[in-house]
């Protein structure tokens, strides 16, 4: 399958920098860029270049958790079409953002307020808390209400919840609450369920303007297709322009045009089954130690499905070429933990380092820094 690059960006319009701390100033420079306004792209660093094409109504840099972050370009016109698409598959209503604005999931809350007539409601807690959040979720005002979360935020509040009854009780005033960015923990979602909250998992990126495949099901749009390799392959009207600055290498292989329709290629691997999208990891969680293939994202499930609070990452050996290790914020029975891995994943994916940290680096959206993570890893003594 031939990919075609995308054709140059006519240099015309700027790019305006606003910072994500001060979200009166994004919200009046994203209006203005909805409107063929200025560009913007929010963060604390003058954007490069500074000038984009006259389709660019934003920049949005991408978090970087796995790989160096890229600056994507997308069009008011790919916006709105996200939100719309939203909309129709959710309703319209209020929003309140909790998330952080440089990230697409968090820009995305004020675009659909934008599309919906009205104006941001913040929570504005310097660090989420859940019981702080439930508080700001009482004090709206009668309506229909809508909000966005990473999966660490989702658990928080259910964690909360389950044991307060006003909590729970502000949860539901919310018609729906997206929750997308990266894996969900096994559960969590029927734990929400089980106290009347409504919960949608969402699928999509900054190259997707946002979520485009909600419970597994395409919305608006949007098409799903499995490449031979297993790899995820989208195609909707909400898809980005492209990447700036990348010296014509990342975008020509990440998006193509066939028969007038444009795809994306992700870096995910997923499965269609009677028209519902299951996510299976990413290509870029795939190691190789001694010539076998290993899934991180594998060894992140089987962690994660017993109750082990730790992180899959890898050391590279000049024997086995890259090898399985761990993270944790506590100390783990390694030998049960190698031997579940062992027998739930292979032989192959035993971890052989592990690094106990107090924290797990993270970034300002809520996810785990992989990168960082890795960085650990590779940094420990042998």
């Amino acid at each position: 399958m031939g990919r075609i690059p995308l054709a140059d960006l006519t240099v015309d319009k700027h790019l305006r920098a606003v910072s994500a701390s001060d979200t009166n100033a994004v919200w009046r420079a994203l209006v203005d860029a909805l409107a063929g306004g200025d560009a913007l792209c929010v963060t604390d660093t003058p954007p490069v270049p500074v000038v984009v094409s006259d389709e660019c109504a934003v920049v949005v840099l991408t978090s970087g958790s796995t790989a160096k972050p890229k600056r994507v370009a997308i069009s008011a016109e790919a916006l709105r079409q996200s939100a719309r698409a939203t909309a129709e598959a959710i309703g319209t209503g209020g929003w309140m953002l909790a998330l952080p604005l440089d990230y697409i999931a968090g820009l995305m809350v004020l675009v659909r307020t934008a599309e919906a007539g009205r104006t941001p409601v913040e929570f504005t807690a310097t660090r989420f808390d859940a019981a702080e959040f439930c508080r700001a979720v009482r004090e709206l005002p009668d309506d229909t209400w809508f909000t966005a979360l990473v999966p660490a935020q989702l658990v928080r509040l259910v964690d909360f919840a389950e044991s307060n009854p006003d909590a729970r009780d502000a949860l539901r005033r919310f018609e729906r609450i997206l929750v997308g960015g990266q894996a969900i923990p096994d559960g969590i979602i029927d734990r929400a369920t089980a106290l009347g909250v409504r919960v949608t998992k969402t699928y999509g990126s900054a190259e997707t303007a946002g979520g485009v495949v909600y419970d597994g099901v395409p919305i608006g749009d949007t098409e799903v297709r499995i490449a031979p390799d297993g790899q995820i392959e989208l195609s909707t009207s909400s898809l980005a322009l492209g990447y700036l600055d990348d010296s014509g290498m990342v975008t020509p292989w990440s998006f193509s045009t066939e028969d007038d329709r444009r795809w994306w290629h992700t870096t995910d691997i997923g499965a269609m089954h009677d028209g519902v999208l299951t996510v299976l990891g990413r290509t870029d969680d795939i190691i190789v130690t001694g010539g076998i293939k290993v899934s991180l994202g594998d060894i992140d499930r089987v962690l994660d499905s017993a109750g082990v609070n730790a992180v899959a990452s890898w050391f590279a050996d000049d024997t086995w070429g890259q090898v399985p290790a761990l993270v944790s914020e506590t100390e783990l029975d390694r030998d049960a933990v190698r031997e579940l891995i062992e027998r739930e994943v292979s032989p192959e994916a035993r971890p052989y380092r592990f690094v106990t940290v107090l924290e797990f680096p993270r970034l300002s959206s809520g996810k785990i820094d992989r990168r960082a993570v890795h960085d650990l890893v590779a940094n420990v003594e042998s």
